[in-house]
This record gives structure tokens, C-alpha cells and sequence, in this order.
């Protein structure tokens, strides 16, 4: 089908918005290429890399990924077992290509993760290693931390092991792919498998209390010519993939738990206010939340592609606040839960594009094997909350601040026109003018308080500013989703959450990133 993008014959707003996407880079201080001496180092490594004894190239393995991926951290190799499963999960074994304490290792704690800009991505790591040697490409050997869990007719695990094996996948396959050739039939049994246990876990995730947001997502795609905003739903076999993913982070946090050495990804649950507020929310939309459901199960049964339910599903994200990074040494913490997975989680299952999971599986990998965590490990773990949430901020400001500007240029031959649009929140008369106190956090926690910017949908970007000095803002405004082109931005007059609307551009300033509605009267 056919995407929004920028008018070819508005080549000016091309040509400005493609200045204005590099100008981040120098304004956010995002990482630049890598020194000669660490990618002197990387090639070193890879060259010297050592493939493990143990050989698993007989399994089959197939990654499934967006198109055009090449940092393939995880394979899968699914298969029946009696009444149950084997699942075999394939994680990069980045940790073998990095000396402790070299120059590479300080380079990739100073980066975090792999940062995806409109012009280019950021890697954790140098291509030598992120995009060749240490991907699981097909039709190649490679080390990797093959997971293998034994599961019983409902999914639920039974048995777990963890090795370095040598592996080699078969075929690099994108979501699309895999999603056609299961709805066809057509599709192997270890993908037509994926379905199988994907939905199992899932009944599993809805039983223990885990939820998830199922909201559209939107990414900025370039044709060759032009910039321009894909929005789409996610297909089911993402999320049966993720569940895949899911399992073995528990898993990963059990043996943690266990050794009382690790770092978990943790999430408090949502307090009283939180859970009330939106609770009052659903009913105002027409589609209550039922107390005697579990907030996973209501969310997992919201339908997206109708208003008012959209509205909740991106209120729901009030619920999801305060992630963080949770190390400990020698007696397990006091609060080990992931809430919105409902049970101990880490982060292991894409070491190539986030640091801390490099950690986790090395952590890991010791305790399994009955040995001692090196000392090297236990040394940075108390210092990875700290870097991830260096690198967490970074990416969300570059995420924030890049679909800005692609929207203002997407929309800037078009100010003064109207459009059909659903409004996903409001606010009435809160806006302050001035200086602030520190912004609130954005709805799903990826938010960063400026103290009096206006707030942007998702959560995301600069949260409103409380007590300031200054006039108070006598407009009434909100967010709104337009139907065509896929954008959503602030929007001034009378809004009620979930309804339709008719708005008129007022103005798309690509410098600024900036992109503002009004609502026509009558609308």
C-alpha cells in the first residue's frame, strides 16, 4: 500500500528537514564513529575468535526479524516433545569478542545500546562485530548462548540449560514472511510451532497478571527520495516471538535469583491513583474496566482499529511507569518483579544492540555451569542502572525529537488545511507559562521533565510543568491521531478523549519541530 510521504515537488522541505535530522546528532551529542584503536581492536578480536567445541549446527536454526535487519541477535529451533516442546533460543555470543576492561568494553559502556536515528543508525558495537562476525547471519557458523528449555503441553517450563555452542541458521526471515506463511498453512512445523507455544505463553502471561500495550507503531522510513512515517498494527507473530524472548529473560532472572548475583528489568506495580484515574477513564470512553478482570486481560482485549478503545489502550500507559535496572550481590533485592510481565525479568536476549544483556548472559553462564561470576562482572553491575539510563534518555529524545520533525515536514505545504482526526487525550486550562518545576514523565515512562514544555503523545518527550511562575494558558488542548497522514500531535479547543474531530493546521515548522492544530468549530 501506498505510505504518506513528502510531496516530490516539495524538495526544499526535503532538503531542510534532512539538515535538521544531522543538526540532532550534533544537538543531542550522539555518539560519533568509532576510534580507529577500538575498531582496531574489534577486527583483532574477531580474528582471533575461538568457536566453541560444542557443535549445534544440526538443529535448524531461522531468525526472524524486520526486513533488512542485519544485527540478528536471537534464532529459534522449535520442536515437539511427547506432549510438550523443545525450544532451542540462540543468543549472540557478543561477550567473546570483548577483552574486560579494553577499550572496547569502555566504548560500549559509554554507549548503552544501539541507537536508531532517520539518517542512520548508532551501533553498540563496530560493524566487524555487530553486523558480521558476532550476527547470526545465515549460512554461517557462529558462536552463541543456546538457551534450551523443555516445556510441557501448555508451555509452562519444565527444565532449562544454558551452553556456548557453536550454531548455524538456515534463513533469515522477516515477520511478514513467517506471519503469511502461517495464516497459508504453509509454514514449517517449527514456525507453525511458533504459533502453538506464542499462544500458550500468552494464556500463561494473562494467568500470572502480565499485560502489554498493543499500540500501532509508527517508525520513519526512507524511500531512496523521501522521509516519511510508516504507521502499522503489530502482526501476532511479533508477539508470539516475544514470547519466546519473555521466557528466557525469566528464565535468566530465575538462576540470577538463585546465584543472588545478577541485575534484573523491574517495574513497580501501578499504585491505587493510577489504576482509579484510569479506571475513570475507561468509563468516560464508553468500554469500562471491568473489576474482576486483570488489567493484562482487559488491555489484550481493547480493539485498536476502533476510537474511543485506542484513546484507552494509549491512557493505559499511565500504568506503565518507573522501569529500571535492579542489580544485587549476595542477597537477592526486595522488589524483583517486572509488573507489567508479572514476574523476575532480565534483559538477556539482544546483547548486540544492549549492553547490559552482555552482562546477564555472562552472569549466567557461570552460575549454570557452577562457577564463580568473574569479579569483572560483578564489579559493573552495580554501575549499569546508571548507563542504561544515560542511554534509555538519549534514544528516547533522539526517537521524540526526529518524528517531530519528519511530521512538521510531512505536514509543511499544508497549513490551513483540514483533516479528519480521533482525539487520544485532553487537557483542559493546565498549561503553564514560565519557569517550572520538573515536567511529569510521559505516559509510558520513557518521558523527560523539562519543567514547561508541552507534553507529546506516547509519553514521550517533555512532560507539562507544574507551580510555575508565569501566566496560566487559558486555551483549552489536547492530542489528537489524524486518520490520513498517520500523525499525531497537539491540537487546541474543546477535545473529549475518543471522539472524532475535524482540525485545521496552524502551523509545521520543521526547525522547531513543531506541529499544532486547531479544532473547527462545529466539528
Amino acid at each position: 500500500m501506498p505510505y504518506p510521504h513528502l510531496d516530490a515537488k516539495v524538495n526544499e522541505s526535503q532538503h531542510l528537514l534532512a539538515r535538521v535530522l544531522k543538526e540532532l546528532r550534533t544537538e543531542l551529542e550522539l555518539p560519533g564513529p568509532f576510534p580507529p584503536s577500538v575498531l582496531a581492536e574489534a577486527e583483532r578480536a574477531v580474528s582471533g575468535q575461538r568457536l566453541p567445541r560444542r557443535d549445534f549446527t544440526a538443529l535448524e536454526f531461522v531468525t526472524v526479524d524486520p526486513p533488512g535487519s542485519t544485527d540478528l541477535d536471537q534464532a529459534m529451533y522449535l520442536e515437539r516433545a511427547g506432549d510438550g516442546y523443545r525450544a532451542w533460543y540462540a543468543i549472540a555470543d557478543v561477550p567473546s569478542f570483548i577483552e574486560p576492561g579494553g577499550e572496547l568494553d569502555r566504548a560500549t559502556r559509554l554507549r548503552g545500546q544501539t541507537i536508531y536515528a532517520p539518517d542512520g543508525r548508532i551501533p553498540l558495537h563496530p560493524d566487524a562485530i555487530g553486523e558480521n562476525a558476532g550476527s547470526l547471519l545465515p549460512d554461517v557458523d557462529r558462536s552463541a548462548y543456546v538457551w534450551e528449555f523443555v516445556l510441557d503441553g501448555g508451555a509452562n517450563v519444565l527444565q532449562v540449560s544454558l551452553t556456548r555452542a557453536m550454531v548455524r541458521s538456515r534463513a533469515k526471515l522477516t515477520y511478514a514472511q513467517v506471519q503469511e506463511d502461517i495464516d497459508s498453512g504453509t509454514a514449517p512445523d517449527y514456525l507453525a510451532l511458533l504459533k502453538e507455544i506464542g499462544i500458550k505463553r500468552q494464556a500463561l502471561e494473562l494467568a500470572r497478571g502480565g499485560a502489554s500495550l498493543e499500540l500501532p507503531e509508527e517508525e520513519i522510513a526512507h524511500d531512496g527520495r523521501h522521509y516519511f512515517i510508516l504507521a502499522r498494527p503489530a502482526l501476532p507473530v511479533e508477539d508470539w516471538n516475544a514470547q519466546l524472548s519473555l521466557m528466557t529473560g525469566m528464565a535468566a532472572a530465575r538462576i540470577m535469583l538463585a546465584g543472588k548475583v545478577g541485575i534484573l528489568r523491574t517495574m513497580p506495580a501501578p499504585d491505587a491513583e493510577s489504576e482509579e484515574r484510569f479506571r475513570r477513564q475507561t468509563m468516560a470512553l464508553g468500554h469500562p474496566w471491568p473489576r474482576n478482570i486483570a488489567y493484562g486481560e482487559y488491555l489484550r482485549g481493547l480493539d485498536t482499529s476502533e476510537p474511543k478503545q485506542l484513546a484507552i489502550m494509549n491512557a493505559a500507559g499511565s500504568l506503565f511507569r518507573g522501569a529500571g535496572y535492579t542489580p544485587f550481590d549476595g542477597e537477592p533485592p526486595a522488589e524483583d518483579i517486572q509488573a507489567a510481565i508479572a514476574a523476575p525479568y532480565a534483559h538477556t536476549t539482544a546483547p548486540l544492540r544492549r549492553l547490559v544483556d552482555r552482562f546477564v548472559l555472562l552472569t549466567c553462564e557461570a552460575l549454570v555451569s557452577g562457577l564463580q561470576v568473574p569479579d569483572w562482572v560483578r564489579q559493573a553491575l552495580p554501575q549499569l542502572p546508571e548507563l542504561m539510563a544515560a542511554s534509555d534518555q538519549l534514544a528516547s529524545r533522539l526517537d521524540r525529537a526526529s518524528l517531530d520533525a519528519v511530521e512538521a515536514a510531512l505536514l509543511s505545504h499544508r497549513v490551513g488545511e483540514e483533516f479528519d482526526a480521533v482525539v487520544i487525550s485532553a487537557r483542559q486550562n493546565n498549561n503553564r507559562h514560565g519557569n517550572g518545576s520538573n515536567g511529569s514523565n510521559g505516559s509510558n515512562g520513557n518521558g523527560n521533565g523539562t519543567g514547561s514544555g508541552n507534553g507529546n503523545r506516547n509519553g514521550k518527550g517533555n512532560g507539562n510543568g507544574s507551580n510555575g511562575n508565569g501566566r496560566r494558558d487559558p486555551v483549552p488542548r489536547g492530542t489528537v491521531q489524524l486518520s490520513e497522514p498517520a500523525v499525531t500531535a497537539r491540537c487546541e479547543g474543546e477535545l473529549e478523549p475518543g471522539t472524532s474531530v475535524r482540525v485545521r493546521l496552524i502551523e509545521a515548522d520543521i526547525v522547531k519541530r513543531s506541529v499544532l492544530f486547531e479544532r473547527v468549530a462545529g466539528s
